[in-house]
């Protein structure tokens, strides 16, 4: 159904490539000329496929955001969801930075550049500075333990980026 519809998309914007490809190949494509790719569509399963290996390519699950957006309404996320299998944990450890990235593409979208801009040098700086690190940024595997062995926490990722935000301000 997908295809079809690409098809007929495609005779309206006739300069737009369009590939019908399997997932294996795909991901060696992607990987060998990412500058191919404008635009990827695809199912839940295989979308799901390049997302976690792409995000593994910048840093992990924690550095993905995503976006969808449509004519009249634009939903902006992190690509890894709400990670549940963290949520009985004492202690949050998810890496919030794509989640704050998805609010910086909705900022984007608004307009809201300098705000954007901000947010996203905050973060920078905090990965730069490398003190404050969530076990994903610390390559440990995501585990109860991560804290106690270094890695920050969800809130304290998240309270090192606003005070480097407010800091710049």
């Amino acid at each position: 159904m997908m295809y079809k519809m690409a098809r007929d998309i495609q005779k309206e914007f006739g300069s737009i490539e369009l590939w019908n490809t399997n997932i294996d190949a795909q991901m060696m494509w992607l990987t060998k000329n990412p500058e191919d790719y404008g635009v990827i569509v695809a199912g839940n399963m295989f979308g799901d496929i390049v997302s976690d290996a792409f995000a593994g390519l910048i840093g992990g699950l924690g550095f993905g955001y995503s976006a969808n957006i449509g004519e009249k309404v634009a939903v902006f996320e992190p690509t890894h969801g709400s990670a549940p299998k963290y949520a009985d944990y004492k202690v949050s450890i998810v890496n919030p930075i794509a989640m704050i990235e998805s609010a910086c593409m909705m900022l984007d979208y608004l307009s809201e550049k300098e705000l954007c801009d901000r947010i996203r040098n905050a973060i920078a700086a905090v990965i730069a500075e490398g003190k404050v690190r969530t076990y994903d940024i610390m390559k440990m595997k995501g585990s109860a333990d991560v804290i106690s062995k270094g890695a920050a926490s969800t809130k304290e990722m998240g309270d090192e980026i606003i005070k480097k935000v407010m800091s710049n301000e």
